[in-house]
């Protein structure tokens, strides 16, 4: 079954998608302080906020196959499934991070922001993907 949501002519996508999961997790970070604690980058509490999202990211690109080979193909292809992905994994990391487990909790403002801005990278890296690499 994996074999099947899996295509190694998809996995190219994986590393910009997770740029893009971390990317927008990142500036959230920075613009709310909790980034740097004394100066440093304080990797416990990045660890705990990338978490849930790449947790929800590895189920739900499996899930919806957004390595499978057709999303190795075409842009048609690809951006549609990254983005069905997207949603499926946001859903899961928003209930990882309303648990006691992760910090930060779930203001409704960071669900929308998070949903949208990530999804606009995954789509507009996917597509970029496919200009550029044919």
């Amino acid at each position: 079954m994996l074999n099947e949501r899996v295509d190694t002519a998809g996995l190219p996508l994986a590393v910009g998608d997770l740029l893009a999961i971390i990317g927008v997790l990142t500036v959230g970070m920075i613009q709310h302080g909790s980034m740097f604690d004394r100066g440093a980058i304080d990797v416990g509490h990045a660890v705990g906020v990338y978490a849930p999202f790449v947790i929800g990211w590895l189920v739900g690109a499996v899930v919806i196959g957004a390595y499978s080979a057709g999303a190795g193909e075409s842009a048609k292809a690809a951006v549609p499934l990254g983005l069905r992905a997207w949603v499926l994994a946001a859903i899961i990391g928003f209930g990882l991070r309303a648990t006691p487990v992760f910090p930060g909790g779930l203001a409704p403002a960071f669900v929308g922001i998070a949903l949208v801005l990530t999804g606009g990278l995954l789509a507009g890296f996917r597509w970029l993907f496919f200009k550029l690499v044919g």
